[in-house]
């Protein structure tokens, strides 16, 4: 076994140093004449003399212990006994060691030590205590107000330490902690105590590598309920060494029987005695097949939660024996192997879902106060604990229990304050019996309990994973994450009514004194009021239009927002005196907005905010006189582009087009497209009397407006002027185009065209675009479609509503498609083959893809799986092949060529 490589980077120190704690013998104490040390005449010692040790820390009576020499032995307690009365020759006694070569060691140490033992007991009581160079690693037993003990790891030994001796925080000191110390003696008792300690890492008192050994006793049952312990065998250094282990210790549910080969890891329990834990059966021709859910992935390995203890395994995907591929949340089976000293999943099959069952999670619901909430922000990272937070609750037997709970057991990810109240369930692990709360849903009377500040207000933007609410006490917009959601089975969406908790964001990379929303509750509709009614049904006239900002404009930005308005104003009398008021556009009907010198009844409201007068539910009572409002007729057209919240009209003469909002639009404005047939009335808008915009637009059945007859021949031609809503600084409407002629150089007649001339209506055309197009019975282009090059490639990437295609106009920028542009709403995704058609807009300089066809679907392998293929056939241990020699047919050309004929039963070849 000493030469079992697995020895070679783990060799416990207490094999050489006390063979009696791996072979479990009876450790005796031998005095100089070689006869058991006695501790007193009838055999009693003094139990209990390190517990009071303190009271007796430092009185002069006691000896000193020179190095490497114990006068007591160990009591029932645990404690080192030492003896007062023990002469210098008695401090020579030291343990007696198992090996042949430590009891040669200690007979010549036994020599020497009595004319040396009174000058160092002389030394010790003069310069104060000796420090050993040596340091020793033990585990805490106890933790008392100022003082603890550790026990010894190495020796059966019971040393006391004061608080000051330990080199950190001592509140992150807990009893079973594994720590380092130095030995040394104290000044005035001469007993041995700890200094110099240090906390360690787990693994010194628990070996990483695993052991190979053989059980040589089985655990049976004792006839009182309980079972006893198991032996296993191994060997080291030429020597056979015993372990017990108890059921615990064996790994998947197996029951080992005497001679079972099997592999383990030795540790060391809080007394500091070795034993065989994680004890696993090795079986080549039949191994045992364990279970687990795959947890986490990489590029081309993983790990998998195991079912049978709470650990994960390391497996490579070249593993998997089944065709398809391992996906993160599969249950799956596998066998484990031990491979330079780490385990690995191998020979993994992929089992039916819900195959594995962690937890037994019970049906009643409990009720909590939270006692510790989860740290959030960037304390998570240096959190340890997996389960750090905790519940206190009434449990059946109405005793006061405690459990834990983690980050996933929240229903969302919403923030817990101390003393929350909270409903959850109980989940027990079935692996190690851990209780946990999972299912955890905030109670309201929390809020009544935490005292804290609760604000209403309404949701006015939605982005991905957060949004922005307008609150009713407050000027600015509030941010929120859409984790702070309490109802996680609820959807955010605009208008939604909420009560909330604003907090200041200390996290905030944008400012220190940045916002947000916390622990956001739904509320019913028309719950949220923004403003107090003070007076109802008060009359009054228009003094001023209320419109949107960009209606003064030519060409309204797409970036504006629509609730950026200019307030209207109202005039009316009280108690025989004038006032205005100020309103806005929400609160008007929009099917019905009030005009300069209408007649309004409206009712005033205070502004919870801002404690300001407005009018609210304004209403239309009796209309001003018409004649400065446009020509009250009903006009028709088509609908020639559609933006962010308005469009325009062109109208029947293809020569002008009318502003028109959706506000304005009698039905649903997501369904609107291009060309479609509508009608309208004419009103002014804005300040200048000059601009005219469609009220009451109204959509009409296909084929309502008589479209011209179209002629037959086909023309060839070339865009010479666009659209205006390709080009809003051309003064025109219409777009133009010249027919092609026989004659070079000579100039062909021009046809104009509008939207309804248009095959594809989402088609721009731009200056110079060469296109096929008829003409119709009033002289206008008809049927017009452009002819552009057909371009393929393939989709590099697809976000939502656009994508990008892996084709390049611009060094190191792909091109853009709108999913609008992909005919027969076809569902791409990265990697498939498309045809396109490339069209650059002239005004702005950018490129985009139109007329997105779909060819094939990706058939290309992922790349996951492709880097899995070249690291599966990398062997660098094993053995190589190397051609030497190219196979050459008899003719002298390189391979084999088929020299078999077909023939027919007797027949021969000739």
């Amino acid at each position: 076994m000493s030469s079992d490589p697995q020895w070679k980077s783990f060799q416990p120190s207490t094999m050489d140093s006390d063979t009696a704690i791996l072979d479990f013998k009876t450790l005796s104490i031998s005095s100089p004449n070689g006869s058991p040390y006695n501790n007193g005449a009838n055999g009693s010692s003094n139990h209990g003399h390190y517990n009071h040790y303190p009271q007796n820390y430092g009185s002069s009576g006691g000896s000193s212990f020179p190095i490497g020499t114990f006068t007591g032995r160990e009591g029932n307690d645990g404690s080192f006994n030492g003896d007062n009365n023990t002469n210098s020759s008695s401090n020579s006694n030291s343990f007696n060691q198992s090996q042949p070569r430590e009891r040669e060691r200690e007979r010549e140490r036994d020599q020497r030590e009595p004319q040396q033992s009174q000058q160092q007991q002389q030394q010790n009581n003069s310069d104060g205590a000796y420090q050993s160079a040596t340091r020793e690693t033990g585990i805490i037993e106890k933790l008392l107000h100022s003082y603890g003990f550790i026990q010894c790891c190495e020796r059966q030994a019971r040393l006391f330490f004061h608080f000051s001796q330990f080199s950190g925080n001592i509140e992150h000191l807990k009893i079973g902690d594994p720590v380092e110390f130095e030995m040394t003696y104290d000044r005035r008792t001469g007993k041995p105590i700890a200094s110099f300690i240090t906390k360690i890492a787990p693994e010194v008192v628990l070996s990483e590598e695993r052991v190979t050994g053989n059980v040589t006793t089985e655990i049976r049952s004792d006839g009182q309920g309980g079972e006893t312990q198991g032996r296993i065998s191994y060997e080291n250094r030429g020597e056979c060494f015993f372990l017990p282990y108890n059921k615990d210790d064996v790994e998947g549910n197996v029951t080992l029987r005497s001679g079972d080969k099997v592999s383990f890891q030795i540790a060391a329990n809080p007394r500091g005695n070795l034993g065989a834990s994680h004890v696993r059966l090795e079986n080549p021709a039949h191994p045992v097949r364990y279970q687990g859910v795959v947890c986490s992935m990489k590029e081309s390995f993983g790990f998998i939660e195991r079912a049978d203890v709470v650990k994960e395994i390391f497996f490579h995907f070249s593993e998997s024996k089944n065709k398809e591929e391992i996906r993160l949340g599969d249950d799956v089976e596998f066998t484990i192997q031990t491979r330079n000293g780490k385990e690995v999943a191998c020979n993994i099959t992929v089992l039916p879902r819900g195959s594995i069952i962690f937890e037994d999670v019970n049906d009643e619901i409990m009720k909590g106060q939270v006692l510790k909430p989860l740290e959030r922000g960037q304390n998570v990272r240096h959190q340890n604990d997996p389960l750090p937070g905790r519940i206190k609750y009434r449990a059946a037997d109405h005793s006061e229990s405690e459990v834990a709970f983690g980050d996933k057991d929240q229903k969302g990810d919403f923030t817990l304050k101390h003393g929350d109240w909270v409903s959850f369930r109980l989940a027990i692990d079935r692996r190690d019996g851990l209780k946990r709360a999972t299912d955890i849903s905030l109670l309201d009377e929390s809020f009544n309990v935490s005292g804290e500040r609760r604000e209403q207000g309404v949701v006015t933007a939605v982005k991905d994973g957060y949004g922005f609410l307008r609150c009713v006490e407050r000027e600015p917009k509030l941010f929120f994450h859409f984790s702070e959601v309490l109802n996680v089975d609820k959807d955010v969406s605009v208008g939604d009514e909420v009560e909330f908790t604003m907090i200041q964001d200390q996290a905030s990379s944008f400012s220190h004194m940045r916002q947000r929303a916390i622990r956001i509750k739904h509320l019913s509709p028309h719950t949220v009021k923004f403003e107090n009614v003070m007076e109802q049904n008060v009359s009054g006239s228009v003094t001023k239009d209320v419109l949107p900002g960009y209606w003064n404009q030519r060409s309204p930005s797409k970036n504006q927002s629509n609730d950026k308005t200019d307030p209207g104003t109202i005039t009316y009398t009280v108690n025989d005196g004038k006032k205005t008021i100020s309103y806005s556009l929400k609160d008007c009907d929009h099917k019905c907005l009030p005009k300069v010198g209408d007649q309004v009844e409206f009712d005033i409201a205070q502004v919870k905010r801002n404690k300001e007068l407005v009018a609210i539910n304004v209403r239309v009572s009796q209309r001003a006189a018409s004649g400065d409002r446009g020509d009250g007729q009903l006009h028709q057209g088509y609908i020639a582009a559609l933006k962010d919240g308005y469009g325009f009209i062109e109208n029947l003469a293809h020569d002008m087009e009318v502003f028109f909002h959706f506000s304005n639009l009698d039905g649903d404005a997501n369904k609107l497209e291009l060309g479609f047939e509508v009608e309208f009335t004419l009103n002014i808008r804005g300040t200048s009397g000059t601009c005219m915009s469609a009220e009451n637009v109204k959509v009409l059945p296909k084929g309502t407006l008589k479209a011209p007859t179209v002629l037959p021949d086909v023309l060839d031609g070339k865009v010479v002027r666009p659209l205006r809503s390709v080009n809003p600084e051309q003064d025109q409407y219409a777009g133009l185009i010249e027919a092609s002629t026989e004659t070079e150089g000579e100039k062909g007649a021009e046809y104009e065209f509008g939207i309804t001339s248009l095959t594809n209506k989402r088609e721009l055309l731009q200056v110079g675009d060469p296109v096929n197009f008829q003409v119709d019975s009033q002289g206008r282009a008809a049927n017009v479609a452009a002819i552009r090059k057909k371009r393929r490639a393939t989709v590099d990437s697809v976000k939502g509503l656009f994508g990008f295609l892996a084709y390049e106009v611009e060094e190191g920028k792909k091109l853009f498609f709108h999913m609008s542009e992909v005919k027969e709403n076809a569902t791409l995704q990265a990697g498939d083959t498309v045809d396109f058609v490339l069209v650059t807009n002239h005004r702005t300089g950018k490129s985009s893809a139109c007329n997105v066809t779909k060819v094939c679907e990706n058939t290309q392998r992922p790349e996951r799986l492709i880097s899995r293929l070249r690291t599966t056939s990398v062997d660098d241990t094993g053995p190589k092949l190397t051609v030497l020699r190219q196979p050459k047919g008899p003719d002298g050309t390189k391979g084999f060529t088929i020299v078999r004929v077909p023939r027919l039963p007797g027949v021969g070849v000739e």
